[in-house]
């Protein structure tokens, strides 16, 4: 058992899928660009745009 409001963290290695009202990102196997790439995609349509910027300055794209 955890202490209410303990974190809990976990690798990028171990997510495979991330779900979200925008859709179901499969990570499994793909590069760090592909999953930048899937996580925006199933992002809030508000943010898409400043996530692909800042994915963008930061080569992930």
């Amino acid at each position: 058992m955890h202490k209410p409001g303990a974190g809990v963290t976990t690798t990028r290695s171990h997510v495979r899928y991330v779900v979200t009202e925008y859709g179901v990102a499969d990570l499994y196997g793909k590069t760090i660009r592909q999953r930048a790439r899937a996580l925006i995609d199933v992002a809030n349509p508000d943010v898409r745009e400043d996530l692909e910027r800042a994915a963008r300055e930061l080569k992930f794209l």
